[in-house]
């Protein structure tokens, strides 16, 4: 059996709907934190069990049986992220898993100045101690496209802090390819990384910006003090601010900015592209 926690999530959901074609769904089982919201799971014959990160002895029983469990990374700020990854680890360990599957972060090397980084960084040292074979799925970029670039299409401007070359990946790929590592033949231990092909700027996304809506998108590069004032004049939390401003330091630092082939190996075609995702945005 593999368990998937976070499968009411996006990237978790996806997953198991992925599974769903790979195998039977009395293969699969869903750890989650509100039992009723994974109703159209259970109603197609995935075993679904509550658990929670915060909650050892439930995770426990939601991981009874599996062979492996992917463990869909938290991302509270305000919580300790590491302590709570412990927690599901040796959940799993002491629930008989063979394997535990981590979704990790492109660039989760020391120095990374994006400081999530850090909680991926430790939680792969305790995957490396476990004692169980282990994969960290290393995903590039794939929060919406549209978040990352700022209100440009109302401003006809892409007005953001330097950046540097990223490869953005489509989150429902990303999820294809992590059902493909959990139910294919190949193996795959200890960390391996998962982006589109290409890595662009800004600049790169102006000028496809531009080239979609037949309209000059400008690309203009904001200080990061000022930026951050302006993120807290629109009503973000200046800790949000400054967590995201160390993104962007990380990628004009090149932490984001190899592509990996892998990804389209794992899928068998040719990831979503940025043109493509932008595209589909303003289809929307």
């Amino acid at each position: 059996m593999i368990v998937v926690t976070g499968a009411t999530g996006g990237l978790g959901g996806a997953t198991v709907e992925h599974l769903l074609k790979r195998m039977p769904a009395d293969q699969i089982g869903a750890s989650v934190r509100d039992v009723a919201k994974a109703r159209h799971l259970t109603d197609r014959g995935v075993r679904v069990r509550q658990g929670s990160y915060e909650d050892p002895a439930a995770l426990r029983d939601s991981f009874a049986g599996a062979e492996q469990v992917l463990l869909v990374s938290g991302n509270d700020p305000a919580a300790d992220m590491v302590g709570l990854h412990r927690n599901a680890i040796e959940a799993a360990v002491e629930a008989g898993a063979r394997r535990i599957v981590y979704t990790s972060q492109q660039g989760a090397v020391a120095g990374n100045p994006y400081q999530p980084s850090d909680i991926h960084i430790h939680t792969e040292a305790i995957l490396a101690e476990s004692g169980v074979a282990w994969t960290a799925l290393r995903n590039g970029a794939y929060g919406p496209l549209d978040q990352v670039l700022g209100p440009w299409q109302r401003t006809g401007e892409i007005a953001q802090p330097q950046d540097g070359p990223v490869p953005y990946t489509d989150r429902a790929d990303t999820a294809e390819a992590t059902a493909a590592v959990l139910a294919g033949d190949r193996s795959f231990d200890g960390p391996i990384t998962l982006t589109a092909p290409t890595a662009v700027t800004f600049d790169d996304l102006s000028q496809i910006a531009s080239d979609l809506t037949g309209r000059t998108i400008k690309r203009t590069v904001v200080d990061d003090e000022r930026w951050v004032a302006d993120q807290i004049t629109v009503g973000v939390p200046e800790p949000a601010a400054r967590l995201m401003l160390t993104w962007y330091q990380a990628a004009r630092a090149g932490y984001f900015a190899d592509a990996d082939p892998l990804l389209t190996e794992l899928l068998g075609r040719e990831p979503r592209t940025a043109t493509d995702r932008l595209a589909a945005h303003l289809a929307a």
